[in-house]
């Protein structure tokens, strides 16, 4: 049991890395970007080949996920994100969802539609034995970095001149606007972060979630279901949703059949939806 709790909790903290940039600008922004999957899938691909092309070790390969998926973020956000931030959330929708098909059919001929895997360094590898728990210690490794991810995003947000501008900037950003704050920066920086964390999160999961052209559309509902179940007051909310998917999502394959397990994380946001309709932690208003 306390083997199922640690992978979950790991799992867990995958998804929140993953999703944290959707929390935001779902969230926080009021901007429905269902193509968030597809910034994660660059950071996975950007992985796989600078370990396998250029020989580059994996962790050095992090840093560089992170940084072209904001790269990546920052430039669509510029062109064409901005001119959406108006518009309902169907144009929203039907917008992002154009873009994960066209990152899925770019992707597809760019780089075939086989599943991509990567070898993780030998001190990364394998099990061992702690406290009668045996943890892999790939899972230790990631509960450690989205743990510190989770800490410094949070205190980002509420401790920092930015996080406030940020706050301000989306309760209204035309007083934000008079008071001097540069709203469309401050937009523009959130979203481009969002997705390099986003890409940071496709690179660290490529070992445990695999990568093909398709990651969008498969992991788009996680996404979802972990902003939904954590509600919009910021950060806290989707880590503590994802950490509760996380473990239902481990146990429920575990305990029950690989297909029938699946729908565990499905019970759980039903639960949780009849129970707190606009999540855990529901913005106040």
């Amino acid at each position: 049991m306390a083997t199922i709790l640690f992978d979950g909790v790991a799992y867990g903290m995958l998804l929140f890395v993953l999703a944290c940039g959707l929390a935001v600008t779902l969230g926080l922004m009021n901007f429905v970007n269902l193509a968030h999957g597809a910034f994660a899938m660059a950071g996975g691909y950007v992985t796989v080949l600078l370990m396998d092309h250029a020989g580059w070790p994996f962790l050095a390969c992090l840093p560089v996920a992170f940084l072209v998926a904001a790269a990546i973020g920052l430039v669509l956000e510029r062109t064409l994100y901005r001119h959406m931030y108006g518009r309902s959330h169907l144009d929203q929708v039907l917008f992002s969802i154009g873009l994960v098909f066209m990152a899925v059919a770019i992707t597809d001929f760019l780089m075939g539609s086989s599943q991509r895997n990567i070898r993780l360094p030998e001190w990364l590898q394998g099990r061992r034995e702690i406290l009668g728990v045996n943890v892999g210690i790939y899972r230790s490794f990631l509960i450690v970095v989205c743990g510190a991810l989770a800490v410094g995003l949070q205190a980002g947000l509420l401790r920092t001149r930015f996080g406030s501008r940020l706050r301000a900037a989306v309760d209204d950003a035309r007083v934000a606007r008079g008071l001097g704050i540069p709203v469309s920066l401050v937009f523009a920086t959130t979203f481009a972060v969002g997705s390099g964390l986003a890409g940071l999160g496709g690179a660290l999961g490529v070992e445990l979630l695999g990568l093909d052209p398709y990651f969008p559309l498969k992991f788009m509902i996680y996404f979802l279901i972990v902003v939904t179940v954590g509600g919009t007051s910021g950060i806290m909310g989707p880590f503590v949703a994802s950490m509760l998917l996380g473990v239902a999502d481990v146990a429920g394959k575990y305990y029950l059949s690989s297909a029938l397990g699946g729908f565990v994380i499905y019970v759980v946001l039903i639960i949780v939806l009849v129970l707190r309709p606009n999540g855990l932690f529901a913005r106040a208003r």
